[in-house]
């Protein structure tokens, strides 16, 4: 009679140890779901590791964003993960965003991905809990300044302090692989390879990076300088965004930034400047990209 309660107790001990728990790192990997993910047929392990066969990425092609149709395996307009419900976005135009990203490898490698394709973690690839599926997407790691193209075709991380989840082999490209974790930016890209413009209206979407919708400096002012060159270091549909990038400029380059709004636009606009000069105008450009930030146009009033 023993015996049954000990086997009990056997199971429940067995079951505890695969649930969810502790912080994920290089080498731990809780927060992949069994099921719930739409259409992920990976089991849960509670540990995961790169590959043993490590493979040079450095010079490895970045994915080229192009227009692919819908996963119809991978985009329900809702799906439940641990009694979380997850909205699917209807589109990836303006997505832009910072925050954690976390990695994947070796324990998923083969296994269906919610797009309905297999994980390859040699692939540069990316999960994401409601991004379109799929959906191409500019990493780029703001404690060293380097930045990957990925292709997002899965789902994931179910952590709520991470907002991406690499492959193995952006995770080494990026220089996250070793820390497990890194603080990133992400952006959505049009098959261009552009951040993806709101095609709605025609205006720039929250923090979509300054390339769209400024004009072109003179000949003049490129060639004479004279303190009316800037910047612009980005284009905001809020003015909440426009005065945290502000925020952060100042605080990290120490240089002349102002939020404007030009009365033919609707978008709040990040400058920085006047330069009295071209050099000192490319020399804050440097500073900017240097820092992590998207690379700034040159604008005039």
């Amino acid at each position: 009679m023993r015996v049954v309660p000990i086997l009990v107790l056997s199971l429940f001990l067995g079951a505890c140890a695969t649930t969810p728990s502790g912080t994920p790192g290089p080498t731990s990997r809780p927060d992949r779901p069994a099921s719930g993910a739409p259409g992920s047929d990976r089991y849960q392990h509670s540990a995961d590791s790169g590959p043993e066969e490590r493979r040079d990425v450095s010079a490895q092609p970045e994915p080229v964003p192009k227009e692919e149709p819908r996963s119809a395996y991978g985009n329900p307009d809702t799906y439940t993960v641990w009694g979380k419900t997850y909205q699917v976005m209807p589109t990836a135009e303006g997505y832009h965003e910072e925050g954690l990203a976390s990695w994947y490898g070796r324990k998923f490698h083969g296994y269906r991905t919610s797009s309905g394709e297999a994980f390859d973690m040699y692939r540069f690839t990316a999960a994401h809990r409601t991004l379109p599926l799929p959906t191409y997407a500019r990493v780029t790691n703001l404690d060293n300044g380097k930045s990957l193209v990925v292709r997002v075709n899965d789902r994931g991380p179910f952590h709520s302090d991470r907002i991406i989840d690499l492959s193995w082999a952006a995770a080494v490209r990026l220089g996250i692989e070793q820390n497990g974790t890194g603080r990133v930016r992400v952006e959505a890209l049009t098959a261009t390879g552009d951040p993806t413009p709101n095609k709605s209206d025609g205006r720039v979407p929250t923090a979509v990076r300054a390339a769209v919708d400024s004009p072109p400096p003179s000949t003049a002012s490129r060639d004479q300088g004279g303190g009316d060159l800037y910047l612009q270091a980005g284009a905001f549909q809020g003015l909440d965004g426009a005065r945290a990038l502000e925020q952060r400029l100042r605080q990290q380059l120490k240089l002349p930034v102002s939020v404007r709004q030009p009365e033919s636009s609707s978008l709040y606009k990040v400058w920085l400047g006047p330069f009295a000069s071209n050099a000192d105008r490319d020399r804050a450009r440097r500073s900017l990209t240097e820092a992590g930030f998207a690379a700034p146009i040159s604008v005039t009033p």
